[in-house]
């Protein structure tokens, strides 16, 4: 399995030329740097950045410039991938997930997405309980969604907000729809809904501090949807991604990948992203350059980038976990107990041995990161 780069260390990137911006046109035609902005004044939010400053750019705070570091494009050679690529790894995934038409028989479908990855590759038993119990909406629940749509807003809106005035644009957008959680908008009670406002405003808040103004020439989609559907959509593999900037040409690796995460550093972060990469690269067949989760508590990215090792991995891990769910739904195959930090939200807790164990050893340590 390759191995991802690491907590991103804060250290200018590495390009030829300071100036350029982090999405250059392959045919010389110059696009604005991040905040680029020749009819501003000087030292103003949105000038251009100075080389000779080039360590904290112009308008921009040490966490915004660090996230314009990290999306810059190197110096050296661009990452190329062979055209053949996208046939050869869905022919790989059918190859590997064929047998299990039979497991869940001739009139069902299996649907795979980054969360029940995650979860059956953790504790088995958990996977099986979630399945099974009723989903209800609450402010922690819809705090995510309802501040991911704001981040969606704010890329697009037409000029600087406020954190509150997209939370607000966001919960009403959500309750004109006609899902449960739409339900949920119109009829949860004031209180409720303030709460749920205040921690949607802290997460968008805190993005709007930590992440440029992006610029349109940066080609930025909010959540991207990608789907791989094999043996006529029998199996369908599906994903949605927080951030996209940049845009492939040709087999020349150039779109970077982000998700947005409260909380802390997950393990299983790092393969919700190489899951997207590994659906982008089936759908149009070069893979994204680089892939990064940006931790709002921490201001920091965890990147990695792309190459045939990591979407190997990201193959084999779907896999597995296609295979264990598909088992664990279809026959009598006993779930496998593995604790770990999701005991603590598991509605098995209280009669299951094995995790009352595993928290109680760790009631005085924080939990690593939320289930956001």
């Amino acid at each position: 399995m390759a191995v991802g780069a690491g907590p991103y260390d804060g250290r200018v990137t590495d390009w030829a030329d300071p100036t350029l911006d982090p999405f250059p046109e392959p045919d010389g035609e110059a696009i604005p740097a991040p905040g680029d902005d020749p009819d501003a004044p000087p030292g103003e939010r949105g000038t251009g950045p100075d080389p000779a400053a080039w360590g904290v750019g112009p308008g921009y705070n040490p966490a915004q410039q660090q996230v314009v570091d990290l999306l810059g494009v190197p110096a050296g050679e661009p990452q190329q991938f062979d055209a053949s690529l996208r046939h050869d790894l869905r022919h790989e995934l059918e190859v590997g997930l064929e047998p299990l038409l039979e497991v869940i028989g001739a009139t069902d479908q299996l649907f795979i997405s980054k969360y029940p990855l995650a979860q059956v590759h953790g504790c088995e038993a958990k996977f099986v309980a979630d399945r099974d119990e009723p989903f209800a909406w609450s402010a922690p629940a819809a705090r995510g969604t309802v501040a991911h749509k704001a981040v969606e807003l704010s890329v697009h809106w037409p000029h600087e907000p406020t954190p509150l005035e997209l939370v607000d644009e966001a919960m009403a957008r959500l309750g004109q729809g006609s899902n449960s959680l739409a339900e949920y908008l119109r009829t949860a009670s004031t209180a409720d809904l303030a709460e749920l406002r205040g921690e949607a405003n802290e997460r968008v808040a805190k993005f709007l501090e930590c992440f440029p103004p992006i610029k349109p020439q940066w080609r930025p989609v909010t959540e991207s949807a990608a789907k791989v559907e094999l043996f006529g959509q029998r199996v369908v593999l599906q994903g949605k991604v927080d951030l996209t900037l940049g845009q492939t040409r040709g087999t020349t690796a150039r779109k970077v990948l982000i998700d947005l995460k409260s909380g802390g550093f997950s393990p299983s972060h790092v393969d919700d992203l190489r899951f997207y990469a590994l659906l982008e690269t089936i759908r149009i067949g070069t893979p994204p350059r680089l892939v990064a989760t940006y931790y709002l508590d921490t201001g920091r990215p965890f990147p990695e980038t792309v190459t045939e090792g990591v979407l190997d991995a990201a193959l084999q891990r779907t896999i597995d976990g296609a295979t264990r769910m598909a088992e664990l739904a279809h026959t009598d195959r006993e779930p496998v107990l593995r604790p770990g930090p999701s005991c603590r939200w598991c509605p098995l807790l209280a009669t299951c041995d094995t995790g009352r164990a595993w928290t109680e050893r760790r009631d005085d340590e924080p939990a690593p990161y939320d289930p956001d």
